[in-house]
């Protein structure tokens, strides 16, 4: 999946949005993108393994990578974890941080989908963030206000 769509950007914006709240004294260290990857590798990693996880976390950096400036600041370390963020805060302005954010989150929801279809995605996403708003599509329908 190379385009993200409408409604996986609304999502991946309340992902973050909900995760900079919720831990407003982390997010001073760690990015709300890093809060969301942190907080879908374990169940993900049951589900696909670590590998599985990594590689699709990997695939989705890449993505969004190649739109942006800081291709090879932020690297996905062997457990799946994220590094670099801290230094990619201090190297770009804070939109592209930002937008940076909502796309590599947008991208890992969109390689989802892909991978393990809607129903499922949503399914993990509403176990993890009982509190957020989502659609019952996110892939290709447009979201509802």
């Amino acid at each position: 999946m190379n385009q993200v769509t409408p409604p996986l950007r609304k999502v991946a914006e309340r992902l973050l949005t909900y995760e900079a709240w919720a831990n407003l004294e982390q997010v001073t260290r760690r990015t709300a993108a890093f809060l969301v990857c942190e907080k879908l590798r374990p169940p993900l990693a049951t589900l696909m393994g670590s590998a599985g996880f990594r590689a699709l976390l990997l695939r989705a950096l890449t993505l969004v990578s190649a739109e942006t400036s800081w291709r090879g600041v932020v690297k996905v370390k062997v457990d799946g974890s994220l590094e670099g963020w801290d230094v990619l805060e201090s190297r770009v302005s804070r939109k592209e941080f930002a937008e940076a954010s909502v796309g590599l989150i947008a991208r890992l929801l969109g390689l989802l989908v892909a991978f393990i279809g809607e129903e499922l995605t949503l399914r993990q996403l509403r176990e993890l963030w009982p509190h957020v708003t989502l659609n019952d599509r996110i892939a290709t329908a447009e979201e509802n206000k």
